[in-house]
């Protein structure tokens, strides 16, 4: 499909689920009143046939479970259309993504960072940025996991290989991905992260005694047993009945809060557990062949079925809910110790499962990552996965463009970087495209080592870490400058190189932009001169045209390009395609004039 074709997709999948939802409404409504119906016929029965009993039972027992079937089929009516209404929203939040609006969709602002590496310079997290373009995570550990692909980014050809053979498998199977994206999307609640997964399964002793108690959950039905024949033959009074309900009652009371404490630990997570079940459910029962996806099917099913036990535990934990309903409580409990017996239960799984419970959310928590990924790849037909090289350092592209510019406005530029150590110095008047284009390149570089593909017709690249310096901010709370910070910044660099960290890409934008203009010249070309003798490899754009005369220094190892702006006519206009050379013509005063600023 080209991108059009993938917004009329979209745009079909919506008509379609609308009219399924408002086919299901309608059967609800139909399915509400024929329980009415089935009610009052009930009831009706009772009255006229009240003394014809071999008429009144059976039509009883009809009406019973008639009743029971509509229930069941409003429940399962009431399921298909959340899934209808999911599919529906789904579907045209694709279509505003496509006109550049991500506002459905979560930025992670919360990821923001501007100590690392390069997710703040790149405007990863927040919104409009890099995630909310990418996120289609439906469940808050998989938004999680997503953001730490892109804040720690595959460094080997190999993991990036496998990563984007398991992308592109996903996104062959555009089925799978949409059924989990739905289906995620029925529970109203989530574990928000790993942690509260692992608060919520932690692997830990009993805090009831097994044996006493379990044996007790035998034993007060078997009692009650024996009394109802002992009463049925006459050997005991009825009244006998009372103190046996009041002991049993009592005894279903003295580990209460034991009972509580497990209680409150799935309070309501029911009905969560019971889709994760089915999500783990798609995975095992997927047809995968790609080694990530393989190994992550393997994970939840060696051994046992993963979906099996949490849809065991979901029974149980319903039962244990139920425990504290107050019919149950007051009939149930004592009868049965309903309330222990089904304690008992979550313990033992608890015991058995609670170590591996971890490892299946993650795998959850992966496949809706990687959904995500995929769900890109499809929504970008005209995007191509980048070659990973082996050996020397590369990173070369051609029309590579940012993916946050709408296609219509987007100027595309090459990028040739073939020998190490090698820097680009970018010079350019003031919004010519120098920031863009550092952006696009981190942003595509980024791409390319998360196993996704890049809005380029062509990339190939070496992988390695990615380190920005493009718009350092000062802090407050630690008391340093906005010049300490920026320094602070080029000394990690600088300790990236000294290690000899391979495959390194450095991205700087106006070094040293907190100090005079003279003493930042100076530092600026010590700077290129020490990053040279390191081995490094970069791009830096800067407006001091000095800078340029170190092609004369490294012949091999810097290249001066630039970006031009035009004034013609009293009208400044760009290009935005990028140039060899130093830049000519510059625009400050230019644009203070115009507006009024100067004279």
């Amino acid at each position: 499909m080209n991108v059009s074709e993938r917004i009329e997709y979209y745009r079909q999948l919506a008509t379609n689920a609308r009219q399924t939802y408002n086919s299901l409404s309608r059967q609800l409504s139909i399915n509400s009143v024929l329980r009415l119906v089935i009610f009052l016929a009930g009831v009706a029965c009772v009255y006229i046939f009240y003394h014809h009993t071999l008429i009144l039972v059976p039509a009883i027992a009809l009406t019973v479970l008639l009743f029971l079937f509509l229930l069941q089929r409003h429940g399962k009516l009431t399921t298909q259309k959340k899934r209808a209404e999911i599919t529906q929203k789904l579907s045209e939040d694709e279509g505003k993504a496509f006109a550049y609006d991500f506002s459905s969709f979560d930025g992670a602002p919360e990821e923001i960072d501007p100590a690392h590496d390069f997710s703040f310079d790149l405007d990863i997290f927040g919104e409009q940025s890099i995630f909310q373009l990418i996120n289609r995570t439906c469940l808050p550990i998989g938004k999680e996991k997503l953001a730490g692909f892109l804040k720690r980014p595959l460094l080997h050809k190999n993991d990036i290989e496998e990563r984007q053979k398991a992308v592109k498998e996903l996104a062959e199977n555009e089925a799978f991905c949409l059924q989990f994206r739905i289906v995620g999307g029925l529970s109203d609640k989530s574990f928000s992260s790993m942690q509260e997964v692992e608060n919520t399964f932690p692997v830990k002793p009993p805090t009831l005694k097994p044996v006493l108690w379990g044996s007790l959950t035998v034993l007060v039905p078997a009692l009650y047993v024996v009394y109802l024949t002992l009463w049925l033959l006459n050997i005991v009074p009825g009244s006998l009945f009372l103190l046996l309900y009041i002991f049993t009652l009592a005894l279903s009371s003295i580990p209460l809060n034991k009972v509580k404490k497990i209680w409150l630990q799935f309070d309501k997570k029911a009905k969560l557990l019971q889709n994760h079940a089915e999500l783990l459910n798609l995975i095992e029962t997927a047809p995968f062949k790609s080694k990530i996806l393989k190994g992550l099917q393997d994970r939840i099913t060696n051994n046992k079925k993963s979906s099996a036990c949490i849809n065991r535990l979901t029974r149980y934990v319903s039962n244990l809910d139920q425990s504290f309903a107050f019919p149950v409580l007051l009939i149930v409990n004592p009868l049965f110790l309903w309330n222990i017996r089904y304690s008992l239960k979550i313990e033992r799984w608890m015991k058995e499962n609670a170590a591996h419970a971890l490892e299946w959310f993650d795998v959850l928590a992966e496949t809706d990552a990687l959904i995500s990924l995929a769900t890109f790849t499809l929504n970008h037909p005209d995007y191509t996965f980048p070659t990973i090289n082996e050996g020397d350092f590369c990173l070369e592209g051609t029309d590579i463009g940012h993916p946050l510019i709408p296609a219509d406005k987007c100027v595309k530029n090459d990028l040739i970087i073939v020998r190490k150590p090698y820097f680009m110095i970018i010079t350019g008047a003031n919004m010519a495209g120098k920031s863009t284009y550092l952006r696009t390149i981190g942003v595509n570089h980024l791409f390319a080592s998360i196993g996704a593909p890049v809005c380029a017709s062509r990339f190939r690249f070496y992988p390695g870490r990615l380190l920005t310096n493009l718009r350092t901010a000062d802090s407050l709370v630690n008391n340093e400058s906005y010049f300490f910070a920026e320094l602070k910044r080029l000394k990690m660099i600088i300790n990236a190189l000294e290690s000899g960290e391979k495959g390194l890409f450095i991205i700087l934008d106006e070094i040293l932009k907190g100090t005079n203009s003279e003493d930042k010249q100076k530092g600026s070309i010590a700077l290129m001169k020490r990053l040279v003798q390191l081995g490094g490899n970069g791009i830096i754009a800067t407006h001091d045209l000095a800078l340029g005369a170190l092609e004369d220094t490294f012949p091999d190892a810097v290249k001066n390009a630039h970006f031009d702006a035009n004034i013609s006519n009293n009208t400044l206009s760009f290009t935005y395609k990028i140039q060899d050379g130093i830049a000519k013509n510059m625009n400050a005063s230019f644009l203070m004039k115009s507006m009024g600023i100067t004279e």
